[in-house]
């Protein structure tokens, strides 16, 4: 099995790395391969809303977003982890969720977590807003005891958040069984679909 893990962190190996990479470790205990990309440190337009991608499977803007669309597909479980800024997801990593997400990346009934790293408060909006991408993706969030939320404004005091390492292992441990359920779980018929309606709020 196999987990792409999103670093939407301009810092490669700063507090959102080291909560993903607690998680990473308890994953790989159980014989699970996670791959992380640094998003965070890249040049990524936002969306455009032209709806090409529809057509195209892929988006118009030839970056990062693309390459990454290949990876979700092939893997059996994603996580998500962004600093807060200004109460939000780190801009760069909202344009590149929007764009993966709203092109179609096969995301249905794989396995999710999300990780949000932040020096003292907004940490809530920004793991209900990662949550929101998963939920449409129609994904299976990862239980935990506490929210995913990791303090500390350096790797060291991030670390010493012992709560936030904590629950960041328990995700980890719950990710790793969750997603062999999943997988005993895709050997039965899957839920059915219906074509997708689109009702637009004008008369």
């Amino acid at each position: 099995m196999k987990v792409i893990a999103f670093n939407g962190s301009p810092h490669r190996n700063g507090t959102t790395s080291a909560g993903i990479g607690a998680i990473t470790e308890e994953l790989e205990k159980e014989n699970i391969t996670v791959e992380t990309v640094h998003v965070g440190g890249e040049y990524v337009h936002g969306c455009a809303g032209c709806g090409k991608c529809r057509e195209l499977k892929r988006c118009v803007f030839d970056d990062i977003v693309n390459q990454c669309i290949g990876k979700i597909n092939q893997a059996d479980g994603l996580i998500l982890g962004s600093p807060v800024y200004y109460g939000g997801i780190a801009g760069t990593f909202k344009c590149f969720l929007d764009r993966l997400f709203f092109c179609g990346s096969d995301t249905k009934y794989k396995v999710a977590a999300v990780v949000a790293a932040l020096r003292r408060s907004g940490g809530i909006a920004v793991h209900q807003s990662l949550c929101n991408y998963l939920n449409l993706g129609q994904m299976i969030i990862t239980p935990t005891q506490y929210w995913s939320l990791i303090h500390g404004n350096s790797v060291q005091e991030a670390l010493e958040d012992k709560e936030g390492m904590q629950v960041m292992r328990v995700t980890g441990r719950n990710m790793a069984w969750l997603l062999k359920a999943v997988a005993d779980a895709r050997q039965k018929a899957l839920p059915p679909t219906e074509p997708r309606v689109w009702t637009n709020f004008i008369h």
